[in-house]
């Protein structure tokens, strides 16, 4: 791979990072990011799409996201580096693998912050004035909401503009609202109004059988939702203890969101007037701006207030935190290899990562300009969130086989079973994401290859060099990662009809299809993992630093244009 920047640039680039986050902050981050615009929209949507068995949907998804995650507390803990989910695949398999994790998983992260300011934006759209009426036509935003939602887009970006300390008692105040909040709505919509009958109302409790509980796991905003697990862990390289708060903090979020998730989808169900349902059922519920015209339905006019003011809070402070992640993500994307030395300088003064947060707002405007509406923009996040989701699994094994006495602070005896597990779900979910959706996001992971190709062949042929020799074992190494991602795509085209699929699967066999596919590729990927200039490194560093007597290795030098050298 080739690069310019030296070792000891790297290195100081990293030190200017404040390790200043405990367990609290880290926690209040990725609850933070799970309670966002998920718990304003997702009861509704996930009622439209699975009726009342949209509960066993939020149990599924937390199932999903816990096992999953408990893969990136191990490798979080090994690594303790800013922007440490773009980073773990590159450690395992090199730059190919690497880069397509990191690229799904940055899209993934940065198309959220347009999804929360258009979040904002819609609820607004229920205000009783005409100007706010036409901020959202039902469908999608206006021209009106875009220039609203883009003005919010500045306000995550300068939040983050300044100090690592201002974002982390900031977003603490909110997270502390954005909690208090959901829960005080379930509790006054479960008093204000509680009619079981609405279990039998419309089809009964699966009225559109169980194909959509799994679906509406998938495109309800359920994984968008749970996605915010991996926002500790991005931060990683602030946190005074990563060892023992990260997987404290990844856990008490996705624990303390599924209580709060769940409370609200059975208030939401219950609350829902029995006219509403009318002749189509949940899927024919259509509001704006759902708890806040069910607060005004049952005259909890001072809930629709504070539901509209949390509407900004709740996704403001949501976009806030991922403007940081994904600034982080950033960096070490180019510390990858895979992006111009400019986007990893991290301001000495302030501890910011400045010119990737100027380059995560032009892009976060351009998905504000393509995807208008939060549905749309929640189904393609869960699909590509997925697809970053694989690479955990394979790379914490694939490290254990690779490197079984580097330290981990965080170590699993049962993670051998938990990781083909943790393939599995994310596999299941990846199909029912339904086709062609599925489709659409793999090809948008095939639209950042050019890049990778560029840094990885064109920029070294560029200056005469031959990088064919180097490349293979890293092309070796990901043609799994290649190969799931089209095999997958087959699947859903040719799977049930159910999950939009030709019909050429039964419905049954088709999930046990998925899951063998899952196994084969998870242990293809296990056994695909070699000792690439990443890893190499990086065992270097942290041997240096623990001899020098620190707790986590200072900084990571990204891997360079002396594969060559590299011993394998």
């Amino acid at each position: 791979m080739s690069t310019t920047k030296t070792q000891g640039a790297e290195q100081g680039s990293h030190s200017n990072y404040r390790r200043s986050l405990g367990t609290i902050a880290l926690t209040a981050t990725g609850l933070g990011s799970i309670i966002g615009s998920g718990w304003l929209f997702g009861a509704e949507r996930a009622a439209a799409i699975a009726g009342p068995a949209a509960i066993l949907a939020w149990v599924i998804g937390a199932l999903v996201a816990l096992t999953i995650a408990l893969t990136y507390t191990e490798l979080g803990s090994m690594f303790p580096k800013a922007g440490g989910m773009v980073r773990y695949g590159q450690y395992s398999h090199g730059s190919l693998a690497g880069y397509l994790a990191a690229w799904a998983n940055w899209i993934a992260i940065v198309s959220v912050i347009p999804g929360e300011a258009t979040a904002s934006v819609q609820y607004m759209s229920s205000w009783d004035f005409g100007w706010a009426k036409a901020l959202f036509d039902g469908k999608e935003l206006t021209g009106s909401g875009v220039a609203v939602a883009s003005v919010l887009l500045v306000f995550y970006f300068f939040m983050n503009w300044f100090a690592v300390s201002l974002f982390a008692k900031t977003n603490t105040a909110i997270t502390v609202f954005k909690v208090v909040v959901p829960i005080l709505t379930a509790g006054a919509l479960i008093l204000a109004h509680f009619d079981t009958g609405n279990i039998e109302r419309a089809g009964g409790f699966a009225p559109n059988g169980w194909s959509a509980v799994f679906s509406c796991v998938a495109l309800s905003g359920i994984v968008w939702a749970y996605n915010g697990f991996q926002s500790p862990l991005n931060l990683a390289g602030e946190a005074r203890n990563p060892g023992r708060s990260l997987p404290k903090a990844v856990a008490l979020s996705i624990v303390i969101a599924l209580v709060i998730y769940l409370a609200l989808q059975v208030a939401f169900l219950f609350a829902v007037p029995a006219a509403d349902l009318g002749a189509n059922g949940w899927g024919g519920l259509a509001y704006h701006s759902p708890l806040a015209e069910l607060g005004l339905a049952w005259g909890l006019n001072w809930l629709a207030l504070l539901l509209y003011a949390d509407a900004f809070v709740s996704p403001s402070g949501t976009g806030m935190i991922y403007a940081a992640t994904t600034s982080r993500m950033i960096q070490g994307v180019q510390e990858n290899g895979h992006l111009p030395g400019v986007f990893g300088k991290v301001d000495p003064k302030t501890g910011i990562p400045r010119p990737a947060l100027v380059l995560n707002l032009v892009v976060a405007f351009m998905f504000l300009a393509v995807f208008r509406g939060w549905g749309s923009l929640a189904e393609v996040v869960s699909v590509a969130t997925v697809i970053s989701y694989v690479t955990g699994p394979v790379a914490v094994m694939g490290l254990r086989r690779l490197s079984p006495h580097m330290k981990r602070p965080v170590r699993l005896r049962a993670m051998p079973v938990i990781a083909p597990i943790a393939m599995i779900f994310g596999s299941l979910v990846l199909y029912w994401g339904r086709w062609p959706l599925t489709g659409k996001v793999i090809l948008i992971m095939a639209i950042g290859l050019p890049v990778w190709a560029w840094y990885e062949i064109g920029k070294p042929l560029s200056r005469g060099h031959k990088p064919w020799r180097e490349l293979a074992p890293h092309l070796r190494a990901g043609a799994w990662m290649v190969a799931y991602l089209l095999v997958m795509a087959a699947v859903s085209y040719m799977g049930g009809t159910e999950f939009g699929g030709k019909g050429y699967v039964p419905e049954g066999w088709d999930l046990l299809l998925v899951a063998v596919i899952a196994l084969t590729f998870y242990y293809w990927g296990v056994r695909s993992s070699w000792r690439n200039p990443s890893l190499v490194r990086v065992e270097a560093e942290i041997e240096a630093a623990e001899a020098a007597g620190a707790e986590e290795p200072a900084a990571e030098s990204r891997p360079g244009g002396d594969k060559a050298t590299v011993g394998t």
